[in-house]
Order: C-alpha cells, then sequence, then structure tokens
C-alpha cells in the first residue's frame, strides 16, 4: 500500500511540475490534444482504402477491431477504477479544458494515439516510428492541459500499444 501511495505522491507531484512550468507550451498543447480526438483514426484508413481498396480494407478491418477492443476496455477501466481528474482531487486546480468524460484514467487521447500509431508501424513498418513522437505528444498535452494525470497517460499508452500488438497479431 505505500508503494501505492509513494507513485500517488510522484503522479501529483509530476502534474503540478508539468501544469505550472509549461506556460509557453499550453496554447500548443491544446491544438495538439484535438488531433488526438479520433477523426484521424477514421478519415485516414478511409483515405488509405481509396488508393488500394483490398488492402485498405484489410486495415480499416483491423483498425475497427482494434479500437472497438480499445474503447471496450478504456470504458470498462473508466466506469470501475473511477480515478478523479485533478481538478476534482485538488480544489484550487483548474484544468485548461473541460474533459469529455467524468473520469481520469486511463487516458483515451493517448490509448487511441498509441493504438493508431502501433497499428501504422505494423502495418507499414518501422517508416511510421516517427508516429510514436505525436502520440507521446498527445498524451503529454493532457497533463499540461491539466485533465490527466502522468499515470493515466502511461496506461493509456500501455493499453493502445498492447491492445494493438494483441488485435494484429490475432488477425493478421
Amino acid at each position: 500500500m505505500r508503494f501505492l501511495e509513494s507513485i500517488q505522491v510522484a503522479d501529483h507531484k509530476l502534474l503540478f511540475a508539468c501544469f505550472y512550468s509549461q506556460i509557453r507550451l499550453k496554447k500548443y498543447a491544446y491544438h495538439l490534444s484535438k488531433t488526438g480526438d479520433g477523426y484521424l483514426y477514421v478519415i485516414l484508413p478511409l483515405i488509405y482504402m481509396l488508393f488500394g481498396y483490398e488492402v485498405g480494407k484489410l486495415f480499416c478491418w483491423l483498425a475497427i477491431c482494434a479500437f472497438i477492443t480499445e474503447r471496450c476496455a478504456y470504458y470498462v477501466l473508466k466506469k470501475n477504477l473511477k480515478r478523479r481528474r485533478p481538478p476534482e482531487v485538488f480544489p484550487d486546480f483548474k484544468s485548461l479544458v473541460t474533459a469529455s468524460d467524468e473520469f481520469s484514467f486511463p487516458s483515451g487521447h493517448t490509448s487511441a494515439a498509441f493504438l493508431f500509431t502501433t497499428l501504422c508501424v505494423l502495418w507499414f513498418g518501422p517508416v511510421m516510428a516517427p508516429l510514436y513522437i505525436w502520440a507521446g505528444c498527445v498524451g503529454f498535452s493532457r497533463v499540461l492541459l491539466g485533465v490527466h494525470f502522468p499515470t493515466d497517460i502511461v496506461a493509456g499508452a500501455v493499453i493502445g500499444t498492447s491492445v494493438a500488438m494483441g488485435t494484429f497479431s490475432i488477425l493478421m
């Protein structure tokens, strides 16, 4: 129990360090966070399908199965763990955006970004690996905006990556 408490204390300290020290990055964090809202995850596979119907259709099927699995895992964890968001934990703390749902753990934006990135790397190869930088920045932006703790981001990255790898290994 003491171990979990020490993780929580470190998590809170890291949240405050990120949130209060990166003032200049916050205007970019909002826009970066928006890239993880989900539109790209629909549009890009559909565009790919237009250029190579059969192989694109297979990638779309993979993405649909992976995202259904990831969203179910995300939903079950959020609703059962019920970790409160930073503004509810610290009453004087004000996030810069209003979160789309009530609970904090795991980060859905981060989970989806890492899922999509991992699918792209597995499908197209290492040339897509720089997308991990984008996915990490999406996660970091959620901390900068004050809607997630750092461990929410780590959990989202692990979930998204794991679901993508599992779905890929089962279907491909």
